[in-house]
């Protein structure tokens, strides 16, 4: 998936995702600012956000990126509990750096 700026028309967005082929939606991060590289980093995994980012904005980014805990395929728990680990443990490294 991916995420491109609110102001983007319909037109441009359906033709995006076309040429890119996946799912596009236009959308903003911390408390609605336009500018997603300055408040988003997403990879295959995890995404980190703004401070200021509300919870429908984590929201629409969890879905449009599939980041939710939703895999497919063979081995897709396998994967899951991965991409768990790799998450906790991220996580936790910044709650240590932070406090």
């Amino acid at each position: 998936g991916g995420m491109v700026h609110p102001r983007t028309t319909v037109e441009d967005i359906e033709e995006l995702s076309s040429l890119l082929q996946v799912p596009l939606v236009a959308g903003t991060v911390n408390r609605g600012s336009d500018v997603l590289g300055g408040g988003l980093i997403v990879n295959d995994w995890s995404s980190f956000v703004g401070l200021d980012t509300t919870s429908t904005e984590i929201s629409v980014i969890e879905n449009i990126f599939r980041l939710s805990g939703a895999t497919g395929g063979a081995g897709g728990q396998q994967g899951q509990g991965q991409q768990s680990n790799i998450v906790t443990n991220m996580r936790s490294s910044l709650i240590d750096q932070l406090s």
